[in-house]
C-alpha cells in the first residue's frame, strides 16, 4: 500500500513528532533485525569528492555497533551500486529495519532523483533512481521500517510550496541533507549533515523524528542557515517512535563521536555534473526550454536529441503549440538544423552551490573614463583611442564603448574544464564594442531595408528588449549592413575581447566582487525587474566599470570563436580562435534564465552557428584605428 509524500518544511511545521509525554506504544522494530546499505562516492572522474569514502566508513561502524548488518560500498560503479541494491532486497526479506545511506554527488531531473555512482559523471545511464532503492525496500515484511539517508546537493529535489509528490513506500522516511535550491556542504573530514547525524544518534532514548529534527537545527546553524535539511515520511505514528537507542541504554557509539571542530564548513557542494559533460548539456539545455512557449526550442532540443530522455514530452509541447497557434492563425515556427549542446539553468544547480574558488585575473591596465564623445550628425569619424568613450556610427547603429588596450588572465581554473587554463592574454590595439546589445528595434531596422531575416518570434516584442532567437550565421547580414550602411567593419567580438570587456578592469570572479549583488545582472534569483518569460530591456541593470551593460545575464552573446573543449593552445594576442568549416560557435555571458553562477565572467558555452535559440543575442564590436 502507497501513501503520498509528507514534505516537512524547514520548521517541520508539517509532521508533529510525538512527544516523549505522548502515550504511544513503543515498536517492536528496537530489538528486531536491522540491515543497512551504505556507499560512499568520491572518486568522480571530474568534480572530485575527498570526504564520503570516510562518511560511509563511519557510518558504517555507527551502523554496527547499534546492531546493524551492514553492507559497505566506496566509490562504486553504477553495476556495483545495482548488485548491492539487489543483495539488500534479499536481505530484508526476512523482516526488520532497512536504513539506505549515500554520500555523493546527486541530480534531479524532472520527477527523478538520481544517485551518481562514479562512473556516471558522463554517463547518466549509469546512474541510481531513488526509485530503485525505494523498490529495493518496499515488499511486505515484518516489522517494516524503512530510512534513506541522503548527503548529497539535489538539483531542485522538490519546489517550495504544496504540490503533488512522487509517493513513498509506507513506513518510509528519507532525510535530504538539504533543502532544494541548496548546497550539502563538506566539514574537513566528513560531511557536514553525515557528523551531525553521527553526533544525533548517539543519544540515548531519541525518537527517529528528534534524530533528525537535531540535525536540522546543528546543521542549519553550523552554515547560519545556508544548508537547511528536509525530510519527507510515510511513518506511521508507531513507527515514528522508533529508537536507535533505547531509552536508559548506553548508547554504544561514544567513542565514534565527532569534535566540534566538525563543524568547520567547507563550501564545496555535493551534486555537480561536469559543465561540460554531453549529459548536463542536455539537461540544462531541457531546463532552460521546458518552460517555453516557441515550438522551435523543442523541434532544436529534438533534432540534437532524437532519443533524448525528454523526447517523448518535446513533441507533445509540439503538438500542443502548433494547435493552439491553428486556432489564432499564428504564423509557423521557423524550421531549425540540430544544435550541438545549449547550456542553462545552474551549475549544479542546484541548483544553487557556494561560488567555486577561482583563479583571480590580473588588473587590466587601463586609463580613465573620460566623457563620452557626441556628435551632432550622429556620426563620427572615428572613436577616441586614448580612453574610453561613446560613440554612435550612424543614426540606427548600436551606441559603442572605446575599450583600451590591456593584458588580463582569461578563464579559470576552477571545475569548469572548458575555462582552463586560466591563461594570460594582451589586447594589443584597442577596439568598439556596443553598450548593450543589439536591441528588437535595432534588428528591426535590419529586416525593413531588407537586410536581415525576419524572427517570427520578435514580432510584437519590445523595441528596447534583447533580439534574440538568433543564429550565429543571421548575425553575418546584420554585421554587413551596419559596415554598408556606417562606412566602418563591424563584427563579433572575439572570446578574449568579449570577456576582456566583461570584466571591466576587474579581477573578480564577477565584475562587481566575489558574490552576487542584486541589481547587476538580469538573471534568476538576481533581483528585479525580472521575469521567466523574457528579458528586461537593454540597460536595466547596472553598468560595467567601462559602462557596458548586460554583460551578464539578459540573454547569451555570440562571439567570433570556434568551440574548442579547453583554452589549450588558444591564441594569447586576443584574436578568434577559428578554423575552417567551424560550425560550433562560442556564446557566452548567460541569460534570465540562469541563475546567479552562471553570471561568472569566465562562463563559456557552445552552440551551433546555423540555430536560432530563444537565449541567444549578440552585441557587435570593431576595430579602433
Amino acid at each position: 500500500m502507497w501513501r503520498k509524500f509528507l514534505l516537512i518544511g524547514i520548521f517541520f511545521g508539517a509532521i508533529h513528532w510525538p512527544s516523549a509525554e505522548a502515550v504511544v506504544p513503543e515498536v517492536e522494530q528496537d530489538a528486531s533485525r536491522r540491515v543497512a546499505l551504505v556507499v560512499g562516492n568520491g572518486a568522480y572522474a571530474a568534480n572530485r569528492l575527498s570526504n564520503p569514502a570516510n562518511d560511509a566508513r563511519a557510518v558504517g561502524r555507527a551502523l554496527r555497533a547499534l546492531g546493524f548488518e551492514v553492507l559497505s560500498y566506496e566509490d562504486a560503479s553504477g553495476q556495483r551500486m545495482r548488485e548491492a541494491l539487489r543483495e539488500f532486497r534479499q536481505r530484508l526479506g526476512a523482516g526488520g529495519v532497512g536504513l539506505f545511506y549515500f554520500a555523493g554527488h546527486g541530480v534531479r531531473i524532472g520527477e527523478r532523483t538520481l544517485l551518481l555512482p562514479v562512473d556516471a559523471a558522463s554517463r547518466l545511464s549509469e546512474a541510481i533512481d531513488l526509485d530503485a532503492v525505494l523498490g529495493s525496500m518496499s515488499a511486505a515484511r515484518p516489522g517494516k521500517l524503512n530510512l534513506i539517508v541522503l548527503d548529497t546537493c539535489l538539483s531542485k529535489p522538490f519546489q517550495a510550496g504544496p504540490q503533488e509528490l512522487p509517493a513513498l513506500p509506507e513506513q518510509t522516511l528519507i532525510a535530504y541533507a538539504t533543502a532544494p535550491g541548496s548546497f550539502a556542504a563538506d566539514g574537513p573530514r566528513y560531511g557536514l549533515y553525515t557528523a551531525a547525524w553521527l553526533k544525533a544518534m548517539a543519544v540515548p532514548g531519541r525518537r527517529v523524528g528528534e534524530v533528525f529534527e537535531s540535525v536540522r537545527v546543528a546543521v542549519a546553524r553550523d552554515t547560519q542557515g545556508r544548508q537547511i535539511p528536509w525530510l519527507s515520511s510515510s511513518l506511521s505514528s508507531e513507527s515514528a517512535a522508533f529508537r536507535l537507542v533505547p531509552p536508559g541504554q548506553v548508547a554504544p557509539l561514544a567513542r565514534l563521536v565527532l569534535a566540534d571542530d566538525e563543524r568547520v564548513v567547507v563550501p564545496h557542494s555535493r551534486g555537480i555534473l561536469p559543465k561540460d559533460s554531453a549529459e548536463q548539456y542536455e539537461l540544462t539545455f531541457w531546463e532552460s526550454i521546458k518552460d517555453s512557449n516557441f515550438a522551435s526550442d523543442y523541434q532544436a532540443y529534438l533534432q540534437a536529441y532524437p532519443n533524448g530522455r525528454f523526447a517523448a514530452l518535446a513533441k507533445a509541447r509540439i503538438e500542443r503549440l502548433r494547435a493552439a497557434a491553428a486556432k489564432t492563425e499564428t504564423p509557423a515556427e521557423h524550421a531549425q538544423p540540430a544544435p550541438v549542446a545549449k547550456p542553462a539553468p545552474e551549475r549544479t544547480p542546484p541548483v544553487s552551490k557556494p561560488v567555486p574558488e577561482r583563479v583571480p585575473p590580473s588588473a587590466v591596465k587601463a586609463t580613465p573614463v573620460p566623457a563620452a564623445v557626441s556628435s551632432p550628425t550622429g556620426r563620427t569619424p572615428a572613436l577616441p583611442v586614448a580612453g574610453l568613450g561613446e560613440v554612435k556610427d550612424c543614426p540606427t547603429c548600436p551606441a559603442l564603448i572605446a575599450v583600451p588596450r590591456g593584458a588580463f588572465t582569461m578563464g579559470s581554473n576552477a571545475d569548469d574544464p572548458s575555462e582552463k587554463p586560466a591563461h594570460h592574454v594582451s589586447i594589443a590595439e584597442s577596439f568598439a564594442i556596443a553598450k548593450y546589445e543589439v536591441s528588437v528595434e535595432q534588428w528591426t531596422a535590419c529586416v525593413e531595408a531588407g537586410a536581415c531575416p525576419r524572427i517570427a518570434s520578435m514580432a510584437g516584442a519590445p523595441a528596447t528588449a534583447p533580439a534574440r532567437d538568433v543564429s550565429w550565421d543571421d548575425v553575418e547580414p546584420y554585421v554587413k549592413w551596419l559596415s554598408k550602411i556606417s562606412g566602418k567593419t563591424y563584427r563579433l567580438p572575439t572570446e578574449a575581447e568579449w570577456e576582456y570587456a566583461a570584466r571591466g578592469g576587474t579581477s573578480t570572479r564577477y565584475w562587481w566582487g566575489e558574490q552576487m549583488r542584486s541589481g547587476n545582472a538580469n538573471c534568476k534569483g538576481c533581483g528585479e525587474p525580472w521575469q521567466q518569460e523574457g528579458p528586461a530591456k537593454v540597460g536595466s541593470f547596472a553598468a560595467n566599470p567601462y559602462g557596458l551593460y548586460d554583460m551578464n545575464g539578459s540573454v547569451w552573446e555570440w562571439v567570433a570563436d570556434c568551440w574548442h573543449n579547453s583554452y589549450q593552445g588558444a591564441p594569447a594576442d586576443g584574436r578568434a580562435w577559428n578554423e575552417a568549416n567551424c560550425r560550433v560557435r562560442v556564446i557566452r555571458g548567460g541569460s534570465w534564465r540562469e541563475g546567479a553562477n552562471y553570471m561568472l565572467s569566465s562562463t563559456r558555452f557552445k552552440y551551433d552557428a546555423s540555430v536560432r535559440h530563444s537565449q541567444n543575442g549578440f552585441r557587435v564590436a570593431r576595430d579602433v584605428k
